[in-house]
């Protein structure tokens, strides 16, 4: 039993738990209207509170989900006079927040526009935390987690309540994953090294494309590209169309509204790819006269999604507890893969400890038959153990004793599939849950859920200096290549079309490719998902790389990929359009080179004189 109000946080870190309220998604477009940030002490408790209202004076977006209206707003300090009382609480702490990439991005971009930083260099995301820890729940969404921990939520979406109990959540997850030995993923927010070159930071715009640059001018929403030399600095030009409601690109497409270019002349790649698709070029003067009269564009409409909040329990007294069972008026989901009935193991984790690589790679793959999901850390979801060779000596195997975890070995497995025998000492019961693909094998995504977050994670234990893993997508045409470059999701180009497509970074082991699937272009048929691992690293030193596709209430599919050998580069899984159907493909497709090469066989282009 782990008693989370006697142990203590990490003293490596001063933990700060974060909340904001917010006025849209888009941390350039949109504004904190609440911000509550709590002090947490070594033993757990509040030792320093700060929240506030902000009046941002503009439109306080879903209202209906905040309860900020503009009269509330109205007598709230700017977030310029607050900035600097907020910096102090946040100064040399580690920001903890639900999506924490959303709250940091949110704050960064208030504190830019009053003149300073951020005082903030790592943050941790509780979603993340969850995920590493694989809690029993339908989804990780603060209330699910909230009623899973025993934790009174007064207020939803209340920055101080949900930061008061976000602060008990993380409390509770932290003292679970140090029993575990499981390490916290904090990751660095700044000074990561860049995986590819981009020439202009991508901002969401408001406004719809109007089609190409006619005779009447410059009209907000249309998609402007820069190409060669420039009088003004680049970034800073590209600042000015932004702030005119210009949406900047990188690279030429078929959406592409106008090419800025000085000297045609010089056959950039850009202006080679404009002039086939009759793409208006026009030169830097040209633009200036342009930029005095934009004329006002038509706004893209936001869809916003109402969240119900769940009834919890009313709970005065501190909680002793390891693992809680899933709250009651979640029913566990009834997956089936293509019309098959759930296979002997379904729902079941199964840890390996020991054997070789090779042994690992066959078990797995076996565990994947019998339709158990392996798991990459010891966690709490694990049901079952297999030891192999030298197994007995993992420094874990004294808290599979202390949990009473079934121990299996190479002949259980075995038996299991030729004879479909189920051990005497497996517990027999093991919750359903979403199919586990087998490397190959095809899902269709249910039609009622558009929003997929495809969550690729790897051991906890392997992270280090020596690994540099990065997740990408591409968004691929019928001919399987990228229209643009813009289509290519890295570190660097996190953004596609408003959020269509988004890449976080949610822990030292854990990356997100976020996709609305019903925002797709038409022409996108196919999503791939890849990982790539800088310098001379490989797949087979990784070791085995989960991926999760997960929706707002479920998990619709995993899987665990552990072939690699040589390989630095490897293809995850792929999402793409079939007779109406959007389905998932687990790939594992792996190669010896790097991600240049891997991007180059997408058809992404970088022209160094562009």
């Amino acid at each position: 039993m782990i008693d989370t109000h006697t142990t203590t946080l990490p003293r490596d870190h001063r933990w700060v738990v974060v909340d904001v309220e917010t006025s849209g998604l888009r941390p350039n477009a949109h504004r904190v209207l609440s911000v509550a940030a709590l002090v947490l002490s070594e033993d757990g408790t509040v030792e320093r509170e700060f929240s506030t209202l902000v009046n941002p004076d503009c439109d306080p977006g879903p209202v209906h989900v905040h309860n900020l209206t503009r009269e509330r707003l109205a007598g709230a300090p700017r977030f310029e006079d607050i900035s600097r009382d907020l910096a102090e609480v946040l100064d040399g702490g580690t920001l903890v927040a639900h999506n924490a990439t959303f709250d940091y991005g949110f704050l960064d971009a208030e504190f830019r526009r009053a003149g300073t930083s951020l005082p903030v260099q790592k943050r941790l995301c509780t979603m993340a935390l969850s995920r590493r820890l694989e809690l029993d729940v339908p989804n990780f969404r603060l209330s699910t987690l909230a009623q899973h921990w025993r934790v009174q939520q007064l207020q939803e979406h209340d920055a101080y309540d949900d930061a008061r109990v976000l602060s008990e959540v993380f409390v509770h997850s932290a003292a679970l994953a140090d029993s575990l030995q499981l390490p916290l993923p904090v990751v660095n927010c700044r000074g990561r090294k860049a995986v590819y070159p981009d020439s202009v930071p991508r901002v969401a715009c408001d406004w719809q494309n109007p089609g190409r640059l006619a005779d009447a001018g410059l009209v907000q929403g249309m998609k402007v590209v820069i190409s060669g030399s420039t009088t003004t600095p680049r970034l800073t030009l590209a600042a000015r169309m932004t702030d005119a409601g210009l949406d900047v690109m990188n690279q030429v497409s078929r959406q592409t509204s106008v090419l800025v270019c000085n000297d045609r002349m010089v056959q950039t790649g850009k202006v080679r790819k404009a002039m086939a698709l009759d793409i208006p070029i026009i030169d830097e003067p040209q633009l200036e006269r342009l930029l005095a009269e934009v004329r006002p564009g038509v706004p893209k409409v936001a869809t916003v999604v109402d969240v119900v909040p769940q009834p919890v329990a009313h709970i005065d007294t501190p909680i002793v507890i390891e693992q809680p069972a899933a709250p009651a008026e979640a029913p566990a989901p009834t997956w089936t893969l293509a019309g098959r009935k759930p296979k002997l193991w379904s729902g079941r984790r199964v840890l390996l400890l020991g054997g070789t690589h090779l042994d690992g790679v066959l078990m797995r793959s076996r565990i994947t038959q019998l339709g158990a999901r392996p798991a990459l850390n010891f966690t709490a979801a694990v049901t079952d153990v297999l030891v192999l060779d030298g197994g007995h000596d993992d420094k874990r195997m004294p808290r599979v004793t202390a949990r009473q975890l079934p121990v299996l070995t190479r002949d259980d497995v075995d038996a299991a599939l030729e004879r479909g025998v189920v051990p005497p000492h497996m517990r027999l019961e093991a919750q359903l849950s979403a199919p586990v693909l087998a490397r190959g094998e095809v899902i269709d995504l249910p039609a009622k859920n558009t929003s997929w977050a495809v969550n690729v994670a790897w051991k906890a234990e392997a992270v280090g200096d020596e690994y540099d893993v990065d997740v990408v997508a591409f968004l691929l045409g019928p001919d399987d290549k990228v229209d643009t470059d813009d289509d290519f999701v890295f570190y660097n180009n996190p953004l596609v079309d408003d959020g269509v497509v988004e890449l976080t970074v949610d822990g030292p082991s854990e990356q997100c490719v976020r996709l609305d699937l019903a925002g797709l272009p038409e022409d996108c048929h196919r999503v791939a998902i890849a990982a790539a691992i800088d310098g001379d690293r490989t797949f087979g030193e990784l070791g085995a790389v989960s991926v999760s596709v997960d929706g707002d209430d479920t998990t619709a599919a995993t899987f665990v990929l552990d072939a690699g050998t040589t390989e630095r580069t490897m293809v995850l899984t792929e999402i793409y359009r079939r007779a109406g159907k959007w389905r998932v493909r687990a790939v594992g497709q792996g190669y010896d080179d790097g991600l240049a090469a891997l991007v180059a066989r997408y058809g992404v282009e970088v022209d160094e004189e562009d």
